[in-house]
């Protein structure tokens, strides 16, 4: 059955004449005859009355003919309610972020964007940097903001998705604040010092490993904990278990307010990057123009 089927229907219902019917449909009386009883063999019941001039509606296409006019009217509203629904997609942001960014980076940056995350409806995924990964090569997202190194590479530049420096973050070792002429609690300085480490599927804890091999070698024989956030490690230097590598962003109020302190030189530390990755695929028009403002910042 389809539309044109049923605009027959409606047409010869009205006009109760085969041959009229046929002129008003644009095709041959006896091509729309055929479409004619093609719908009523889809349907299994005869609509109209032959026998009668002018044709008359059976039983069964009284009942069939308000059904057609909604069902017509019905198909005419979606290619309308369709373009609404893909507009409305389009305008729609859908970002995932690695938690310790989420906590810090993002809603700032985001301030700075407000015309067009204001403009549509805003998702904001915060997640391991994996989970991200994924959610990226899934298209349920169309951003990723993550930290990054050019030592430490990513499935995503190698899944071919495109990037774009959007800030700069120091990942750097600190523990809690010591007591008298002690500045912190525990040092690089001394070679066992307990080390807080990330697990093997940290993004920062990868990067650390590529881009500081010195303190991976210490990590690998002082490990006193270990967790994937870098939220959790904070909580544990700022309990005196030890010393951690964690991103300035997330501790800067830390180290202002002397809870923290630097626990190592700044060969102990490690430059990184904030990156927004996307798909290189078209994206909805709000999420282009995001994109471009974006890069005219970068």
């Amino acid at each position: 059955m389809n539309m044109t089927w049923l605009e027959d229907f409606l047409t010869l219902a009205a006009t109760g004449n085969f041959s009229r019917a046929a002129d008003d449909r644009h095709v041959t009386q006896p091509a729309f005859g055929r479409r004619v009883r093609a719908l009523e063999e889809w349907l299994g019941a005869e609509l109209f009355d032959r026998s009668s001039q002018p044709v008359q509606l059976t039983e069964a296409g009284l009942w069939f003919h308000d059904t057609a006019r909604n069902l017509l009217a019905e198909m005419h509203r979606l290619p309308g309610e369709a373009r609404a629904v893909a507009e409305a997609a389009s305008s729609r942001l859908r970002f995932a972020a690695t938690h310790a960014l989420s906590l810090t980076f993002v809603p700032d940056w985001l301030r700075r964007f407000d015309v067009y995350t204001l403009a549509g409806n805003l998702q904001l995924e915060s997640d391991m940097l994996r989970r991200c990964e994924t959610l990226l090569a899934q298209r349920r997202v169309q951003f990723v903001l993550c930290h990054a190194h050019a030592q430490a590479g990513s499935p995503m530049e190698q899944a071919g998705h495109i990037s774009m420096a959007v800030g700069h973050d120091t990942l750097l070792p600190v523990s809690a604040a010591g007591s008298g002429d002690q500045a912190s609690r525990h040092s690089l300085d001394d070679t066992t010092a307990p080390l807080l480490a990330y697990s093997g599927e940290s993004g920062l804890g990868h990067i650390l490993a590529t881009a500081c091999p010195a303190a991976q070698l210490r990590l690998a024989a002082h490990t006193v904990f270990t967790a994937h956030l870098a939220s959790v490690l904070r909580t544990m230097a700022l309990d005196g278990r030890g010393v951690a590598w964690l991103p300035f962003s997330l501790i800067a109020p830390d180290l202002d307010a002397g809870r923290l302190q630097p626990a190592g030189g700044p060969q102990w530390q490690v430059p990184l990057e904030i990156r927004l990755y996307r798909n290189p695929a078209p994206l909805g028009k709000t999420a282009e123009a995001l994109w471009a403002a974006v890069g005219a910042q970068a």
